[in-house]
């Protein structure tokens, strides 16, 4: 197959997470959340793999029609920030004021992180916390917390976001990529698998989901602090 075809390929394939995103907004609207977190889990499993894709078929230099970081970034913010927003705030797990001051601090705030030039590391790290959302707010339906601790995890993590701390990239932050990969991959599996049996309070599904996203939230600043084991 041609290079170019297979670059367009590449691009044709992030632009599914448009619709995977409608799908997601549809089922939200009907409060249908577990189907919601369903379609945006699949549209998680495509980010994670359209990147590596791109860069192995250089689609900057054999598809420069399409600008695959814009694109990337407008489907990003519907599935990692807009909608799981929205559900946050429509499901009541936020009651009266607490709701809207979350949607507000996710929205307004996300979209500053996506729009800073600075968010990456040299090590194609994050720098604060890059608004991912959508395994927050996964999360924390899976667990259902009161909403102080929601509404405190909310604040602190948009505070997060544009503080200098370092969270990983899955596939592109090389260092210790050997677990932490594999740790995503079994996010992704037990958020479907929670989702799936409709957020069942004694899935074993949860007790990974606390594994993984601690590891995934945590990893990244144990790096920073550890910069002495860093790959040379």
């Amino acid at each position: 197959m041609d290079i170019r075809v297979k670059a367009l390929s590449v691009h044709l394939l992030t632009a599914t997470g448009a619709v995977l995103s409608m799908l997601a907004l549809l089922a939200a609207v009907e409060e249908k959340w577990s189907l919601m977190f369903l379609w945006l889990v699949v549209a998680l499993f495509v980010d994670g793999v359209d990147g590596p894709l791109a860069r192995r078929y250089d689609v900057k230099t054999n598809f420069p029609i399409y600008d695959g970081v814009l694109m990337d970034l407008i489907v990003d913010y519907l599935t990692y920030v807009f909608i799981p927003a929205y559900a946050l705030f429509k499901s009541g797990l936020l009651p009266g004021w607490t709701g809207w001051l979350a949607i507000i601090a996710i929205t307004y705030a996300s979209v500053i992180y996506f729009s800073d030039t600075r968010m990456k590391t040299k090590d194609n790290s994050f720098s604060g916390f890059p608004a991912c959302w959508n395994m927050v707010v996964l999360v924390l339906f899976a667990l259902e917390p009161g909403y102080w601790v929601i509404l405190a995890v909310v604040l602190a993590l948009s505070v997060a976001m544009f503080l200098p701390l370092k969270f990983i990239h899955p596939t592109r932050t090389m260092r210790w990529r050997w677990l932490s990969l594999p740790m995503a991959l079994a996010w992704t599996v037990f958020a479907g698998w929670a989702a799936w049996v409709d957020f069942h309070p004694e899935s074993w599904a949860h007790w990974g989901l606390v594994v993984t996203s601690v590891y995934l939230l945590a990893v990244g600043i144990v790096q920073q602090a550890t910069p002495w084991g860093e790959a040379r």
